[in-house]
């Protein structure tokens, strides 16, 4: 276990680092698209944005950016180098932590690996203020830690039952296992803000039956086309149509998260900078 006055020494800053898991339980609902333009719309907003591809068997975001990779979070996990040293620059502004693609060891990583990356982000020299976590599609452990550890879970839905049922049980066992009671919900690829809201109340529903949690719906992003143009232009959809319906979206969010108050103790479980919340 790392000491914690060693971990308290290296502390980037006196403040407080948000935290949030993208997350959602099926693949395909978008969250990737969310991650990535929500991190570079909060650097448009002067926020210092980290982003971490916790995918870490089947990892995307460098490609979906065509961002060329010399070391990844295999490198760290092998002792061959520090979290630090695979930072790389990303559009907007952002940082980005990659994972690699096609390892079944970094699928398989036991518990004790999961927990001894989460801890090695309080070593971490370089600065920055909102740290986005975009998780594997599934409910896998590895996306468990990953949401339990950090300070909200956004979860990313989209209106079809498989997506709706995904996310349920990504809930059911985030808060019958983990602790995790409070949820923020993106209705993305919706046809309009009425479609989101009764996406929104779908998934209300059927939690307020089963579940003690709480739910609160952060954003409605459009179905948008110019995201299938983006894609494919290996680009940002905020930095490739700066001006269409999905990215006033996400730009919206933006200034929502800005908003989300930095929890002033621990939960109780281990986090991401764990050290800063006890120092606090």
């Amino acid at each position: 276990m790392i000491d914690q006055a060693s971990g308290l020494r290296k502390m980037q800053d006196s403040q407080q680092i948000k935290v949030i898991a993208v997350s959602g339980g099926k693949g395909g609902v978008g969250k990737t698209n969310v991650s990535l333009n929500t991190s570079i719309s909060l650097a448009k907003l002067g926020k210092r944005v980290l982003v971490l591809d916790a995918d870490l068997g089947l990892a995307n975001v460098d490609v979906m950016l065509g961002l060329r990779v010399q070391r990844n979070l295999s490198h760290v996990l092998s002792g061959e180098c520090e979290l630090d040293d695979i930072i790389i620059q990303g559009p907007g502004g952002i940082n980005i932590i990659p994972a690699t693609s096609g390892t079944q060891s970094m699928v398989d990583l036991t518990p004790s690996e999961h927990a001894g990356l989460i801890r090695a982000f309080s070593d971490m020299h370089t600065k920055f203020d909102v740290l986005i976590v975009d998780t594997a599609a599934g409910i896998s452990d590895m996306v468990l830690s990953f949401c339990r550890a950090s300070q909200d879970v956004l979860l990313v839905v989209c209106d079809e039952p498989t997506s709706i049922t995904d996310c349920y049980a990504l809930m059911k066992l985030l808060s019958r296992d983990h602790g995790v009671f409070k949820f923020k919900v993106v209705a993305n690829m919706v046809r309009s803000p009425k479609e989101g809201q009764q996406l929104f109340a779908k998934l209300s529903k059927v939690t307020d039956r089963f579940l003690d949690v709480a739910l609160e719906l952060v954003a409605v992003i459009p179905f948008d086309e110019n995201i299938r143009r983006s894609v494919r232009k290996q680009q940002a959809i905020v930095e490739a149509f700066p001006e269409s319906p999905a990215s006033m979206g996400f730009k919206a969010l933006a200034n929502n998260l800005m908003s989300w108050p930095v929890p002033q103790q621990p939960s109780g479980h281990l986090e991401f900078f764990i050290e800063q919340l006890l120092e606090h």
